[in-house]
C-alpha cells in the first residue's frame, strides 16, 4: 500500500520533505514520489507568532495611591511558628510587594496598621486607596439593608482611606 509523502508527514508530526527523504533512504519508508508534497497549512499556522492582546493596564499615579490586600491560608501543614496564614500587600504604581505571616485572619488589622506606619514613614506619603476583597476581616457585615462595617473598614474611614472591594469571584 503506497500513502502519499502529505499523509506521512501529517502521521509523522509533520516533518519535514527532507526528514521524510531521509526516512526513504534509510529504508524505514517505502519509496515515495514526492510531487503530491505542498505546503502544509498547519505547518505554517504553527510557525505564526499569536497575536497578543495589547490591553493596557491602568495603573496609579504614583506609590501608595492604591494598596492591594489579600489574606492566604489556612496553610497546612502550619508554618513554623504556628503561622496558619499569610498576607500580602502590594502597591499598585511600583507592584512592589510586602508578605507577612499571620496566626489569625484577625489579626490583619494590626498588620495592616504597622505596615501602613512604616510605609507611610519610608515614603513620606500617606496611603490613598486600599483594594481587597469582601471577606469579612475587610468589610464585615451586610444585614438585609444595612453595612455593619467591620473593625478594618472602621479604621480605613477613620484614616480617610478609600476603601474599594473587588467583586466576589474575579481574582484578575
Amino acid at each position: 500500500m503506497n500513502l502519499s509523502s502529505m499523509l506521512w508527514h501529517k502521521r509523522l508530526g509533520h516533518i519535514s520533505r527532507q526528514r521524510l527523504e531521509r526516512l526513504v533512504r534509510d529504508g524505514m519508508l517505502s519509496n515515495h514520489d514526492f510531487s503530491d508534497f505542498k505546503t502544509c497549512v498547519v505547518c505554517l499556522k504553527g510557525k505564526m507568532t499569536a497575536k497578543t492582546r495589547k490591553e493596557k493596564i491602568d495603573r496609579c499615579g504614583g506609590t501608595l495611591d492604591l494598596i492591594h490586600i489579600d489574606i492566604c491560608g489556612p496553610l497546612t501543614p502550619t508554618a513554623l511558628g504556628g503561622y496558619k496564614y499569610f498576607i500580602t500587600f502590594i502597591d499598585d504604581f511600583s507592584i512592589y510587594g510586602y508578605v507577612e505571616l499571620i496566626h489569625h485572619k484577625f489579626n490583619s488589622l494590626n498588620v495592616f496598621k504597622a505596615f501602613k506606619a512604616k510605609v507611610e514613614l519610608q515614603l513620606g506619603k500617606s496611603i490613598k486607596a486600599v483594594k481587597s476583597d469582601k471577606g469579612g476581616e475587610y468589610y464585615g457585615t451586610y444585614d438585609e439593608t444595612v453595612w455593619n462595617p467591620g473593625p478594618f473598614a472602621k479604621f480605613l474611614l477613620e484614616c480617610g482611606i478609600d476603601a474599594r472591594y473587588t467583586m466576589s469571584g474575579t481574582p484578575q
